[in-house]
């Protein structure tokens, strides 16, 4: 199984970037696909989350600003992130559980590489 993530990259504030993860070696389909963030010295914090049924969940930090979407085929997540802000700079990482707001970051086996977010002022 792999993740390829792409996209991310340097915007400045109130701009847009897109990040997109595709999945293969495995369906993913039934599982949770979402984005975790990261800063230097913090942990890693789920950002988005969306299930096999395309419910979502959002980070009230980014709530409004961030769309997160999966393909028909269940495999790819992409995160739409509008109206950045220089807090959202961090790495960024896709991630596939059973359950990504009940699993542990520890729990989950299946991460993308990671995608630096910088946000100018």
């Amino acid at each position: 199984v792999q993740l390829v993530q792409t996209g991310g990259g340097v915007a400045e504030a109130g701009g847009s970037l897109r990040l997109s993860c595709e999945a293969t070696g495995r369906v993913f389909r039934y599982f949770d696909m979402g984005w975790f963030r990261q800063t230097a010295g913090n942990e890693r914090e789920l950002v988005a989350r969306i299930d096999k049924r395309n419910v979502t969940n959002y980070d009230d930090s980014v709530k409004g600003r961030f769309t997160i979407s999966r393909d028909a085929g269940g495999n790819s997540v992409f995160l739409q992130m509008d109206n950045l802000r220089p807090e959202d700079t961090a790495v960024y990482y896709c991630a596939i559980h059973v359950d990504l707001l009940l699993g542990k970051v520890h729990d989950i086996d299946y991460w993308g590489q990671g995608t630096q977010v910088t946000v100018s002022t």
